[in-house]
């Protein structure tokens, strides 16, 4: 099945209580999908298509601070007008799973596939210190497998989850392991797992979820060091990645996404030609795998990062290599998928490698 169907399997099994969204290319599967299978029939799950982006994130918001397992989805610029939202949901310390499928910009640009939108996902796209924990998967089992990722480690840290696909791994078709139905929670279930949670019941003290306004500068301040602290943690516990042909690499590729897909034929390319080239494959985009790129930097005659945009993760790949190795940039834009033979070249060239 196609990567964005992927998704609505998975969120039926995961036993998500609601998905609100609107249809945007590439990634309508998704929501299409839902409407097909109508899972409102047999686990009660809501499926709604909003009148927009910014109302589907402000039903995921309002449905989130009730500790339901709320979803939307959309593309780059769709996920743009839900920033404020996201940020909203961030300030709440509510856990909920948002899917970008990334497609070309900026602006309206194009429907084709792109890696254009990390800054906004990684750096957090709206207002305020606030992070997203970002997970990049690069096959149509993990658009799977991400879902009840990205919910358990929402719920973890009480925190908004972004899985950030492309319009490569939403539209491909791929063989994929559906993971195993599982129960939606009931209320009571709900009411001990998330204390937090808005009820409506009478006589409940409930904060009011409805606004994240606060006049009084100290307290804002200890609300953002509460969040700080937690973010602290996730990058202490929560770095995911993946290596591939590291351990006699000169050379490094850095890439996520569909474009490590690419890479690894890059690296098969160029080890013909003796080239000894390792890929490192980051799985959480934040927590960014820091650690891991300063340890192999220390060994490899350089980095390039490969990625279908101007150049947005070489920033983090250079912090993290500290200058112990050149770090150089390869990337295309506006919805061009490269092939491997042009990374190879890229890689050889700026570095002027002999063969």
């Amino acid at each position: 099945m196609k990567g964005n169907e992927a998704i609505a399997h998975a969120a039926i099994r995961y036993g998500v209580d609601g998905y609100f969204g609107y249809p945007i290319t590439p990634q309508s599967e998704v929501l299409e999908t839902l409407e097909e299978l109508r899972p409102w029939e047999t686990t009660g799950m809501v499926v709604l298509q909003s009148e927009s982006e910014v109302a589907a994130i402000n039903m995921v918001y309002g449905g989130a601070s009730t500790g339901k397992a709320v979803m939307t989805s959309s593309s780059s610029p769709g996920v743009s007008l839900m920033q404020e939202g996201i940020s909203y949901i961030a300030a709440g310390q509510l856990p909920t799973l948002i899917i970008n499928v990334m497609r070309g910009g900026p602006g309206l640009g194009t429907i084709q596939p792109s890696q254009s939108d990390y800054f906004q996902a990684v750096k957090g796209g709206g207002h305020g210190d606030y992070r997203l924990i970002v997970l990049a998967p690069a096959s149509v089992q993990d658009m799977a497998d991400y879902v009840g990722l990205g919910f358990d480690l929402a719920f973890k840290y009480r925190t908004p989850a972004m899985l950030l696909s492309d319009g490569i791994v939403g539209q491909m078709m791929e063989k994929v392991v559906l993971p195993p139905f599982r129960p939606r929670r009931t209320d009571a279930e709900i009411a001990k797992q998330c204390p937090w949670a808005v009820t409506g019941k009478r006589g409940r003290k409930e904060r009011n979820v409805s606004t994240t306004l606060e006049l009084e500068s100290r307290t804002m301040e200890e609300n953002n060091r509460r969040l700080q602290a937690v973010y602290d943690e996730i990058e202490r516990n929560e770095v995911r990645f993946e290596q591939y042909m590291t351990d006699d690499a000169d050379y490094l590729f850095v890439a996520f996404g569909c474009m490590s897909r690419i890479c690894k034929k890059s690296i098969e390319q160029a080890r013909s030609r003796g080239i000894k080239v390792g890929l490192l494959r980051p799985i959480t985009l934040w927590p960014f795998p820091t650690g891991a790129i300063a340890d192999l930097s220390k060994r490899v005659k350089g980095i390039l990062v490969a990625e279908m945009n101007a150049g947005q993760m070489v920033e983090d790949v250079r912090l993290a290599a500290e200058g112990r190795t050149p770090v150089a940039h390869f990337g295309r834009n506006g919805g061009i998928v490269p092939n491997p033979g042009e990374v190879v070249e890229s890689l050889v060239s700026q570095f002027s490698i002999k063969e």
